[in-house]
């Protein structure tokens, strides 16, 4: 008979070029059922923590190849030149001694002795005695064999065989390619936090504790920002992301050509009499070109009319819309698949119209739908959805038609962007809406699931197209996400859903790649078969949330508590100056050192009584003066409605002029209020120290009150706004000579200056290269269409507030 152990045993007389296998073979091969049996009683639970922390695919390289091949190498080197012998090897235990090397190794770094009696024994050594221990109870065993294998251990457990460990990028791709999160079973770890949701590939926190020899360990911030984060995780059991098999290929992809085809003449027959370079404008044939082929489908086909006007510019368009209606259901629930003609960047989105085109005829021929799909088309990513999304909800104005077609709630949105004409290499996930509003996360999760799991294409969000997973990539990705939940504005087409609580995203192939149309056609069919199976409106996971990676957030029980602490610290500095006000009896006008008012020159009787009645009765409070503070933080607060009017009414032309404009009244302002009370110009007389104090608490109070409210629905908002307002908690009215009250208070306003809305504006245009008039306009836009409330917060809630701390700085000056 054919012997298995001669044929692959490590035998050194035996190793040739034709025989090179068997310095792999070796472990797999056991001389008896009891020696294979203890074998994997040693080895299951070492196996398991060592794939648990690095992964499955890294597990099965590194042990099918060169953590067999290392020590066999070792010990043939040992074996035949330098003892000239041949002892033939085979079993798992070279496995077992190695696991236990390194697990040494990493248990020196925390723990580096044992004591035995009065002996300090280092902890490496530990495989050795069991080495030896083993080699002298149980015969027939290869001290020499166990040896090597401890040695390549503990190599492994300091990091010098990190290069075996085969790069990310290679294992992510045949992740996807093999769909093997699709195929394996998906099984969840006991420490989510540590070994990750899935154990194919490795997470980014190693199971160690401070591991930082292996290979797959990031920076020790990984680590600390992996404590106070977590990994995505679909809540809603229905959906089933990437559970079913997609079917849109093959001849959809010649539909798709001549949809492409037809489109494509018409758009540039809309220019032959111009410029053939101009940019290509979307014609009134190419319209109806897209109705008549959503009529040939059989869908019910409506079309809208709209008209906005703002800063100046009008935005007009039509809307074509077209409803599947399930042949399953009662018109009571939909979901919605846009197509915008231009994209968020301007860019004319032929590609992405075709393919929603070709989807529709061929939804259109299944039965399984149990909701409504609706395909709509608008003319940009702005004004069309917005329109259509308010008439859908009889929440429009009068300049925009009303739907003559309607079908159930919307349960979901997918807005489809491609604008160019070459294959991708991955989709980018645009998740941000209209003020900071979010999509539910697992509408996100299910997203990446279906791209990077079922279809292997891989996700990136906020522009990272390289993302490493490393702690710089992940803190800038937050703070990308951050920037544009705080300015508030839409992203696309899909934020115009989620003031309705409608959760939607936007899908955009980037990259250069080997995936077509048929790939992004087949994501987005997956992505509506899962939210056909949605029994009830998405709600269980997080509508909170910040994005760090694909695969992991930060929630907001997590994040939410540090603006509340820039906000705690208004409202504590408001309430101390209250009660200051209560305690010290500041009842005079100050006055520059070395001057003495007329009152103290001609009333010292009086300031005697005074002082008498306040020891009489120590527990006696002051009279608070609050009318002229009340009045001075109210009426700045309203006074923050004209730069609101201003900047939300003008011509987008005067937006320069007029930032600049406020530039000057910002540094003229606080200077004419703050002599106005030091002074007593136009009022009975100078204002007294309590009344400064009351300003700035009543200032405070509100700021506090208004960030800590803001932070609960735009958290990234509050915390910016907070950050920037920051040091007026430390600002106020000094005391001391004229010389340096002078110069401090006059530096002072210079830097406080530097903190006012429009100094921050034209920094920030400055640094982005983009121009105020753009920045202004598209703010206008907000205002007038997408009901963004940016701009409220600025000017009646962070520009009053530093209005106040400049007046009580330059009342100094005065």
């Amino acid at each position: 008979m054919w012997s298995v152990v001669q044929w692959g045993a490590l035998i050194p007389d035996e190793i040739n070029l034709g025989t090179m296998y068997r310095l792999n073979t070796y472990p797999l091969i056991h001389t008896g059922f009891f020696h294979a049996l203890l074998n994997a009683l040693a080895l299951t639970p070492l196996l398991e923590r060592f794939e648990a922390e690095h992964g499955t695919l890294t597990s099965i390289a590194l042990f099918v190849g060169p953590l067999s091949t290392f020590p066999a190498g070792i010990y043939l080197l040992i074996e035949k030149v330098i003892l000239h012998s041949n002892t033939s090897v085979v079993g798992s235990s070279i496995w077992v001694f190695l696991l236990l090397g390194s697990e040494a190794i990493r248990t020196y770094k925390s723990n580096p002795h044992f004591s035995l009696g009065p002996y300090k024994i280092p902890t490496w050594t530990s495989p050795l005695f069991a080495c030896v221990v083993l080699s002298i109870l149980v015969s027939n065993v290869s001290f020499l064999g166990h040896l090597c294998a401890i040695l390549i251990g503990y190599l492994f457990g300091l990091g010098y065989l990190k290069f075996l460990v085969p790069p990310e990028k290679i294992l992510r791709w045949i992740e996807g390619k093999l769909n093997l999160l699709g195929r394996l079973p998906h099984y969840i770890s006991v420490d989510q936090k540590t070994f990750g949701r899935y154990g194919v590939l490795p997470s980014s926190n190693n199971a160690a504790n401070g591991n930082n020899g292996t290979p797959m360990n990031f920076l020790g911030t990984n680590q600390r920002l992996d404590d106070n984060s977590r990994r995505t995780y679909i809540s809603e059991n229905a959906l089933l992301p990437g559970q079913v098999h997609a079917y849109f290929t093959g001849s959809e992809q010649n539909i798709f050509r001549g949809y492409k085809q037809e489109l494509q003449t018409l758009l540039n027959e809309g220019r032959k009499a111009e410029d053939q370079e101009a940019e290509v404008e979307v014609t009134p044939a190419a319209s109806n070109k897209v109705h008549s082929i959503l009529q040939a489908a059989g869908l019910k086909v409506a079309t809208q009319k709209y008209e906005y006007t703002s800063a100046g510019i009008t935005h007009q368009g039509e809307n074509i819309y077209g409803i599947i209606h399930a042949p399953r259901g009662d018109a009571t629930e939909a979901i919605v698949l846009v197509a915008a003609w231009k994209t968020a960047d301007d860019e004319l989105n032929l590609k992405g119209v075709t393919l929603a085109l070709t989807l529709a005829r061929y939804f259109k021929r299944w039965s399984l739908w149990s909701k409504d799909i609706i395909f709509l088309f608008t003319p940009d990513s702005k004004t069309g959805t917005q329109a259509w999304i308010d008439a859908y909800h009889d929440l429009h104005p009068e300049s925009v038609q009303p739907l003559p077609l309607k079908s159930g709630a919307l349960q979901g949105a997918v807005v489809i962007e491609y604008p160019f004409e070459h294959h991708f290499q991955k989709l980018h996930i645009v998740y941000d809406g209209v003020n900071g509003q979010l999509p539910n996360l697992d509408l996100f999760n299910t997203a990446v699931a279906i791209a990077g799991g079922q279809m292997g294409i891989g996700a990136n969000l906020q522009e990272m197209w390289e993302h490493n997973d490393s702690y710089e990539a992940r803190l800038q990705t937050m703070m990308r996400g951050m920037t544009k939940q705080g300015l508030g504005y839409a992203t696309g087409a899909h934020s115009s859903f989620m003031p309705y609580h409608i959760d939607a995203i936007t899908l955009q192939p980037k990259g250069e790649g080997w995936e077509d149309e048929m790939a992004l056609g087949r994501t987005i069919e997956s992505m509506c078969r899962s939210l056909n199976n949605l029994l009830e409106h998405l709600h269980q996971s997080f509508f909170f949330y910040l994005l760090m990676h694909s695969n992991r957030f930060v929630s907001i029980g997590t994040y939410l508590p540090s603006a509340m602490l820039i906000a705690g610290n208004f409202t504590i500095m408001a309430i101390a100056l209250w009660m200051r006000t209560g305690y010290y009896p500041e009842s005079k006008p100050d006055t520059p050192a070395g001057e003495k008012s007329k009152s103290e020159k001609t009333s010292k009787t009086g300031a005697q009584k005074i002082e008498k009645a306040v020891k009489v009765n120590e527990t006696a409070l002051p009279e608070r003066l609050m009318a002229l503070p009340l009045t001075l933080v109210t009426g700045l607060h309203l006074l923050g409605l004209v730069p609101l009017w201003t900047f939300n009414n003008i011509f987008h032309q005067y937006f320069t002029t007029a930032t600049y404009i406020f530039v000057v009244v910002d540094i003229v302002l606080p200077l004419f209020l703050a002599a106005l009370l030091s002074n007593g110009l136009g009022v009975s007389k100078p204002i007294i120290p309590q009344q400064y104090h009351l300003i700035k608490s009543f200032a405070l109070l509100l700021l506090g009150l208004s960030l800590s409210t803001l932070a609960t629905l735009n958290f990234s908002l509050s915390f910016m706004i907070g950050l920037l307002c920051a040091p007026l908690s430390f600002i106020g009215r000094l005391q001391g000579p004229a010389a340096l009250r002078y110069g401090v208070s006059s530096l002072g306003l210079v830097l406080l200056n530097l903190l006012s809305p429009p100094i921050v504006l034209l920094g920030v245009c400055w640094y982005t290269g983009v121009s105020v008039e753009t920045v202004l306009t598209q703010a206008a836009f907000g205002w007038d269409v997408w009901g963004m409330w940016t701009q409220v917060v600025v000017w009646c809630v962070w520009w009053p507030a530093w209005l106040i701390g400049c007046v009580q700085l330059g009342s100094s000056i005065f």
